[in-house]
């Protein structure tokens, strides 16, 4: 069985005019444990609603997002909450720290959503990411690519077994966004964590040896010819 199956994925938004539109038509997806996928999204394409749904931060109109057997749509908001908070890890493109604390506050804040705060995991987790000097840090007196560290080592904080990366290399300069795909997929591998990472950049995709069009999957996009 795949670790994550999607089937008949259907949301849409409702416009200030009132106006129903649909961002969201896919019709399969699966996704296997441990795998590592790329997933080719241009604007338009519903990417990050995409990835919202599959980590249940969106509830979807109609169809299935299965994780570990599991159907997120059955499920009761509490739910969806704990189980994105134990077994999905999400690295934002704006990596969505929390200025006001740590590095090593900002991961452990994430435990707390989970299993529980884990001050030597969080320690050790930073310290692979190469940000154990600067564990009392905070956000702002890091570097971008510093700062896309930390959200990589809170991602796999709670041992998941899904990581989600919209646009994981988009605020970084050439050299960082390397070192940051590198980073991701060794870190995901060491974790056994599976890892669906979306992105526009080519040099990114053409890294992956897994790879698939969202344009493609997103039966929407598709129509619109990939763009809105």
């Amino acid at each position: 069985m795949a670790l994550l199956e999607i089937m008949d994925l259907v949301k849409s938004f409702r416009g200030p005019d009132g106006t129903v539109h649909e961002v969201v038509r896919i019709p399969r997806f699966t996704l296997e444990a441990r795998s590592q996928v790329a997933l080719s999204g241009a604007s338009g394409t519903g990417k990050t609603t995409f990835l919202h749904l599959i980590a249940g931060i969106l509830a979807p109109d109609a169809g299935s997002v299965r994780l570990d057997g599991t159907n997120l749509a059955e499920l009761s908001e509490s739910a969806r909450d704990r189980l994105r908070a134990t077994k999905i890890g999400y690295i934002f493109q704006t990596f969505n720290l929390l200025q006001g604390f740590t590095v090593l506050e900002n991961v452990l804040l994430g435990m707390s959503f989970g299993p529980g705060a884990d001050r030597a995991r969080a320690m050790s987790l930073l310290e692979r990411v190469g940000l154990g000097e600067r564990l009392h840090h905070f956000p702002r007196q890091l570097s971008t690519g510093q700062q896309q560290r930390v959200a990589v080592a809170r991602a796999l904080a709670n041992h998941p077994q899904l990581v989600l990366a919209d646009e994981p290399t988009g605020n970084l300069d050439a050299r960082n966004a390397r070192e940051a795909l590198k980073l991701i997929r060794e870190a995901c591998t060491e974790n056994g964590a599976a890892l669906l990472l979306v992105s526009h950049d080519r040099d990114v995709l053409n890294s992956f040896e897994h790879t698939a069009s969202l344009g493609e999957l997103n039966q929407v996009a598709s129509l619109r010819g990939g763009a809105q």
